[in-house]
């Protein structure tokens, strides 16, 4: 005698199907999310920035790739092609003796310079930096200790930042909102996580080997190198401990601004 099947057991067993096959479903979702995850990590390749130099005044080559990734990633490296803009920024991770005669210059010029300060500088010479904020220039955090950014874990290079971010405000008022990496050195990683934190990287468009004290470039070739590389756009590079720099700088911009370039501030970048 065969025995009848109760209906309500029937409709148990198809739930317990379905949980079954939603279940299995759910767990290969997972691993699929898990393995696409996986593939699609921040990439902590370190990049040193480096750019090939044009002498008549065109835009250089800063790299496609690595461009792409800056840019991408909440930073600037050149400015509008279609117009005669230089953006001039300064890298100080120590006080040679210069910029009171920088400061001197650039006011006497009516312009406007960024100033990438390390914590050493901001707690050895808070009289200048609060010269620098006076006088309407823009003050950029380049970390506490100029260390090569890919090299740390995220909580020490959060912390590289804004560590200088809140001793900046809590002794002048005054919130940084650019950064430059030190050393050129960044990965997509790092430049994420200094966009997270509110930060627009600055890299540049034209540099040269001044920031060696002892070994300073002849004033002329110097002044023509950086003349001849002008180019629209451009995100000027120079460091405040080089005499060369110092002595050369009120030439420099008077013979840019004869050549039909105006001096802008990072706020007006475009």
């Amino acid at each position: 005698m065969i025995k009848k099947i109760n209906k309500s057991n029937i409709i148990k067993i198809f739930i317990i199907m379905l949980m079954i096959i939603t279940l299995t479903l759910l767990n290969n979702n997972q691993e699929h999310d898990s393995v696409l995850t996986s593939s699609q990590e921040t990439s902590n390749k370190k990049i040193g920035w480096g750019l090939k130099r044009n002498d008549n005044h065109e835009q250089p080559d800063v790299g496609k790739e690595n461009k792409k990734v800056l840019e991408s990633n909440n930073g600037i490296c050149l400015g509008n092609n279609e117009k005669k803009y230089i953006y001039l920024t300064f890298d100080q991770g120590y006080e040679a003796g210069y910029t009171n005669k920088i400061l001197e210059t650039l006011k006497n010029n009516q312009v406007t310079a960024t100033f990438f300060l390390t914590a050493h500088y901001v707690n050895s010479e808070p009289e200048l930096v609060k010269q620098m904020i006076d006088e309407g220039h823009i003050v950029g955090n380049h970390t506490v200790n100029h260390k090569s950014m890919p090299d740390l874990g995220n909580d020490k290079l959060k912390s590289e930042m804004m560590d200088l971010h809140n001793a900046i405000y809590e002794k002048f008022g005054y919130e940084m909102k650019y950064m430059r990496p030190p050393k050129g050195e960044f990965s997509e990683r790092t430049l994420q996580i200094t966009s997270s934190l509110g930060y627009k990287t600055v890299m540049w468009s034209f540099a040269y080997e001044d920031w060696n004290e002892d070994k300073q470039p002849d004033e002329e070739k110097s002044k023509k190198k950086i003349l001849d590389n002008l180019h629209n756009g451009e995100i000027m590079l120079l460091h405040g401990n080089s005499k060369t720099n110092t002595n050369i700088l009120d030439n420099i911009i008077k013979e840019a601004k004869n050549m039909g370039y105006e001096f802008k501030s990072l706020d007006e970048f475009e």
